[in-house]
């Protein structure tokens, strides 16, 4: 198990550079910083200072030299727009960005698991169809419309619910629907397809035949040999749910790394969009090695080494 951690661990850290090498190239090619910084009446000599203060005179493969040195030291430079250490900026947004995805993640697996529990149990019959239509529409609205929508109706027409902005729970609760229903419909089909393949095995009806109660049969027996690929799906979604929360922060004026980011990019902060992809990128690839142990928690018959 020690040797599997070291490798992934090492595959991550590659994945750390190259996701920090695109996104610095990418940053740079959005346009000049110094254009938004200084005056329409400025002299070349003023921009040639900046970009030197900047350190934006040196030649791109220099800059992300210096980028990555400084970088593992955890400094990502200051904030051209708030002048302030950009990581500082970065980290005091992320209690918000982790509390919408946790809610999230939470409603996409209570109600994922339950409808997908539900449609495989009713195999054929309308509660069936209804769930797979439902879980096909979920995942075929993009999460911004959606949430323009609820905007719209919720809040503007009927006015249940804050139309934006951080709060108590009545303001997290449309964001974290919008954020959630894409998984919710994801968890719900493989949910299903593997109930469905678990249900019809030998040991079911064995259980069944010992007079097991269904509710222990379908949610002890069957759901935990169905777990793995759900498990699997589980730990992409709330990476997932963390990315995707760019666009819902936005549209939501929820204030976490998402909106962060894309505020930076209108505004050409260089590294505040530099440490907030890393950061994100970074809990995206833990996400991913922590579902590959947990493998070994629900079957003991797999081994890393």
């Amino acid at each position: 198990m020690g040797r599997y951690i070291v490798k992934r661990l090492a595959a991550s850290l590659i994945c750390v550079v190259g996701v920090s090498l695109i996104i610095f190239i990418a940053v740079r090619l959005s346009g000049d910083v110094t254009q938004l910084l200084l005056p329409e009446d400025a002299q070349k000599e003023d921009f040639a200072k900046l970009r030197a203060e900047l350190g934006l005179d040196k030649p791109i493969p220099v800059q992300y030299l210096i980028f990555v040195r400084e970088a593992a030291k955890g400094n990502f430079g200051r904030s051209t727009r708030f002048t302030r250490p950009a990581l500082e900026l970065v980290l005091g947004r992320l209690p918000a960005t982790l509390q919408l995805a946790s809610m999230a993640f939470l409603i996409a697996i209570v109600f994922g698991l339950l409808s997908g529990v539900t449609s495989a149990r009713k195999r054929g019959l309308p509660l069936d169809l209804l769930v797979r239509v439902g879980a096909l529409i979920g995942q075929s609205m993009p999460s911004f419309w959606l949430g323009l929508m609820f905007i719209l109706i919720v809040a503007v027409r009927f006015g249940l619910l804050p139309t934006s902005g951080r709060g108590g729970l009545s303001h997290m609760i449309m964001p974290a629907v919008t954020l959630s229903l894409f998984s919710i419909a994801a968890i719900s089909r493989l949910t299903r397809s593997a109930m469905i393949n678990v249900l019809g095995s030998e040991y079911i009806k064995m259980a069944r035949l010992k007079g097991c109660s269904e509710r222990r049969v379908v949610w002890k027996h069957a759901l935990k040999n169905a777990a793995i690929p759900v498990v699997t799906l589980a730990g992409l979604q709330l990476a997932q749910v963390i990315g995707y929360g760019v666009i819902v922060e936005t549209v939501f004026a929820w204030p976490g790394i998402g909106k962060l980011i894309v505020d930076a990019v209108f505004s050409r902060d260089y590294a505040v969009v530099q440490a907030g992809v890393t950061l994100l990128s970074v809990i995206y690839i833990i996400i991913n090695i922590g579902v590959d142990l947990l493998y070994g928690v629900l079957d003991p018959q797999i081994r890393y080494e």
